[in-house]
């Protein structure tokens, strides 16, 4: 038995020696070098055409057809909002999954907004029509725009008392202001104090008129003008009766040339 071991031991030994010397001896194989010349480069002479993008040519491939990845759009403030407030409703009332509790958000959010729009409309109108407003929506409204419009260029052919009175009767105190400066520029006018033109001031007037006295007369009347015509306010009926009494003592005062 050993002696059988031996052998195969030494058979074993020798073909590891041969193996190895074999792989020793063998040499790779040599790599012939090819030299080339100048007439073995290929010259490529064909035109390379130009090619051009025309201008938005992106807009073409907008459609849905070239989206290739569908992203989800990202949530904002306002989307985790009702997300938050869709979650108090659904711990409230009975709704059958989340997206339910979200569309009846949804819809909720969208008559409040319509609420408040009309709410916002019905306070423009309420204040037009409780101020100086009902001068559109009247009946009267065309005719009336037409002749507050035209006032001053017309006023050497108003008969201003008429207007004056009229106002009073209705209530509307700043317009009866506003009629009797017109009328007092109409008789300062008229009497030579100043020159009438629709595109002078307060103060061109206060430069044509002469007299210290009348100067400062007019004055007075200019302020009182200027604070109850573009105060925009209502005045009282003390307040009325004063600005009147001094409008009827510059009217007789400038009424003499």
């Amino acid at each position: 038995m050993n002696r059988l071991l031996l052998v195969l031991s030494f058979v074993f030994y020798c073909s590891i020696s041969n193996a190895q010397d074999s792989l020793v001896k063998t040499e790779p194989p040599k790599v012939v070098s090819v030299k080339y010349t100048e007439a073995d480069i290929y010259i490529d002479e064909d035109t390379i055409a130009k090619k051009t993008f025309q201008k938005n040519f992106k807009k073409e491939y907008t459609d849905s057809d070239f989206v290739y990845e569908q992203k989800t759009p990202e949530k904002n403030w306002w989307d985790y909002f009702k997300e938050w407030l869709a979650g108090i409703f659904r711990n409230i009332f009975s709704f059958k999954n989340p997206q339910a509790s979200l569309n009846f958000v949804t819809l909720l959010l969208k008559i409040l907004a319509a609420l408040i729009v009309i709410f916002v409309i019905y306070l423009i109108v309420k204040a037009l029509i409780s101020k100086e407003g009902h001068w559109i929506f009247s009946k009267e409204a065309k005719q009336k725009v037409v002749h507050y419009s035209d006032i001053e260029k017309n006023i050497h052919l108003l008969d201003f008392e008429k207007l004056i009175k009229e106002s009073i009767e209705t209530g509307e105190k700043r317009i009866a202001v506003r009629y009797y400066y017109l009328w007092l520029l109409k008789v300062m006018a008229k009497n030579h104090y100043i020159e009438w033109d629709i595109e002078k001031t307060n103060t061109d007037y206060l430069y044509e008129i002469k007299n210290p006295a009348h100067k400062e007369e007019f004055t007075y009347l200019s302020y009182l003008y200027n604070y109850i015509w573009y105060g925009e306010f209502e005045i009282d009926e003390t307040a009325f009766i004063k600005a009147e009494n001094q409008f009827k003592k510059s009217l007789k005062t400038f009424s003499h040339g």
